[in-house]
């Protein structure tokens, strides 16, 4: 298919620059995930996690950085997770519900989009559901990875909570699938005059410095479920 003008209603054309087939050919990769590095001081604020151990899949991933309007589609900004390549491109979906994932949108008008791809001139493309693409040059879409928690993704975290006086709060989190386990949540307190090493389920962190909104920490042992 070259280079077609399809009339739409009121006079509104859309420019179809030819013919994708989206292929359904990409997997994922399920890691480890083991942060912070043993040995490595770190600084964590209220709220923010000290240590982090799981297994999570990554993806190949478009990222747009600013929302993106084109022949009567818009790009929001976000992640679109890969589904496939071919010779002519990489696809990538449409609809993304994962944390900061992007949507692809239409006006009436237009034919209704399948993908989004990346094709091999590095153009932004809708294809449609006539496997038409609509293309773009102007764009700031870039290819990178991007952890997600998988389907029987486990993850245990350390989250600091304050200091009052000398004693410090850890609150301890374990996720499945990205939700929360509420019989597996605790929160903990430390005395700091007792010892500055502090330590829940074989993980084990020397305190440096802490106040009410930050902890200066060093990483001794992580959890012992992820080598």
């Amino acid at each position: 298919m070259k280079k077609l003008l399809i009339a739409g209603v009121l006079g509104v054309g859309v420019i179809l620059t030819g013919c994708a087939t989206p292929s359904y050919n990409y997997q994922a990769t399920q890691v480890n995930v083991s942060k912070p590095p043993l040995n490595s001081i770190n600084e964590a604020y209220v709220g923010d996690k000290m240590l982090e151990q799981g297994v999570v899949v990554e993806r190949d991933a478009l990222h747009i950085s600013q929302e993106i309007k084109h022949s009567g589609y818009t790009f929001s900004s976000g992640y679109y997770l890969k589904v496939g390549e071919n010779e002519k491109g990489s696809y990538f979906q449409a609809l993304n519900n994962i944390p900061n994932g992007a949507n692809l949108q239409k006006n009436i008008i237009v034919d209704p989009f399948k993908n989004v791809m990346l094709d091999e001139k590095n153009e932004l493309c809708i294809v449609t559901i006539f496997n038409a693409k609509v293309c773009t040059e102007k764009h700031d879409a870039k290819l990178t990875k991007i952890n997600i928690a998988a389907d029987n993704a486990f993850q245990q975290t350390l989250i600091y909570s304050g200091k009052i006086g000398n004693k410090i709060n850890i609150g301890y989190r374990e996720f499945s699938s990205n939700i929360a386990r509420p019989a597996f949540n605790n929160d903990v307190e430390y005395d700091l005059n007792e010892s500055k090493q502090i330590g829940y389920k074989g993980a084990i962190l020397e305190v440096l410095d802490a106040d009410n909104q930050r902890i200066k920490y060093k990483v001794l042992r992580n959890f012992n479920k992820v080598e």
